[in-house]
């Protein structure tokens, strides 16, 4: 057996590895609207997170996952700031069956990148003159399982028509 058949089969065996090769920012904005005005409305603020990602395939085994944050503040119905980060890792993924590979880039990949989402946007906020603002954990697992439900309840409707 030649090494590089020895080398084939010995990775076989191992079962799926994973290794990250990169994290960086694709995309950072913030843009306060209202400013200066802004700083002296009175009331409590509102804010909304929207979250998403997306899952681009480089080659066999390399995937690019991009976490996109769009946090809007508003006072008084009126847009105190908005601040949109997008942060992107590259991952390679070998052996991996294809429900494990899809699960482990829709949850594990994510919650890999969300401490640099959130650290990104803390720092616009505070810099923008702001009061910190720290982004309470996501729950990528139970994200991803509302996505495949919907995703089959698609499948079901596309299917009856």
């Amino acid at each position: 057996m030649t090494e590089e058949n020895k080398a084939a089969a010995n990775a076989e065996t191992q079962g799926p590895t994973m290794s990250l090769q990169k994290i960086y920012n694709k995309d950072i904005s913030f843009e306060t609207p209202n400013a200066p005005h802004i700083f002296n409305e009175k009331g409590q603020p509102e804010i909304k997170l929207n979250m998403n990602q997306k899952v681009n395939k480089l080659d066999d085994n390399t995937f690019e996952v991009a976490l996109t944050a769009t946090v809007t503040c508003t006072v008084n119905e009126k847009t105190a700031y908005l601040a949109e980060v997008c942060t992107a890792g590259v991952f390679n993924m070998h052996n991996f069956p294809e429900q494990a590979l899809h699960q482990t880039l829709g949850v594990y990949c994510p919650n890999t990148l969300f401490p640099y989402v959130r650290q990104q946007v803390s720092d616009l906020v505070m810099t923008g003159g702001f009061q910190p603002l720290m982004l309470q954990p996501v729950n990528f697992e139970q994200m991803y399982a509302q996505q495949m439900q919907q995703a089959q309840e698609q499948a079901a409707t596309s299917t009856k028509q």
